[in-house]
């Protein structure tokens, strides 16, 4: 069995998903061919589902125990009076600390979630600014080769 060939430069090239080790060569998509600068493969799209459901999770639950701090205090001082209102002091800050950490712990979720984009619109300019050098390089082999003459 042969191994796949860079259509480019004819190096080795087991996956032709990934730019060219040996010349660099644009990745091809084995679906629709050659991937054009100006186009987006479906990979480089992929949502952080999972991270945006987690963080949307985190500010539910923080919120959650905003109201269950209010009711807490609302039913200490209806049920014992000024004398809860050291007990609800204690539970009202450690109660808040955690709706804190869980709601940061929210934004650094969408944070991760936003330097993924971020990491993947880099990894697609890349790849545009690779295809738009190849493009140039052959233009100046095409320029710089010398043309045959016609027969007078």
């Amino acid at each position: 069995m042969t191994e796949p060939t860079c259509p480019e430069c004819g190096s080795e090239r087991k996956d032709f998903t990934r730019v060219c080790p040996a010349c660099g060569a644009p990745p091809v998509d084995n679906r629709q061919g050659l991937v054009s600068a100006s186009s987006v493969r479906t990979a480089d799209l992929e949502p952080y589902v999972a991270l945006r459901y987690i963080a949307k999770l985190f500010k539910v639950l923080a919120a959650l125990i905003m109201i269950m701090l209010l009711g807490e205090v609302v039913l200490g001082l209806v049920i014992d009076g000024r004398a809860s209102v050291t007990t609800l002091l204690g539970e009202a800050t450690r109660l808040l600390v955690l709706a804190g950490m869980l709601w940061a712990a929210g934004d650094i979720a969408v944070l991760i979630v936003d330097a993924g984009h971020d990491l993947r619109v880099a990894r697609i300019l890349l790849g545009r600014i690779n295809a738009q050098m190849h493009r140039r390089e052959d233009q100046e082999e095409e320029k710089l080769a010398p043309r045959p003459r016609a027969a007078p």
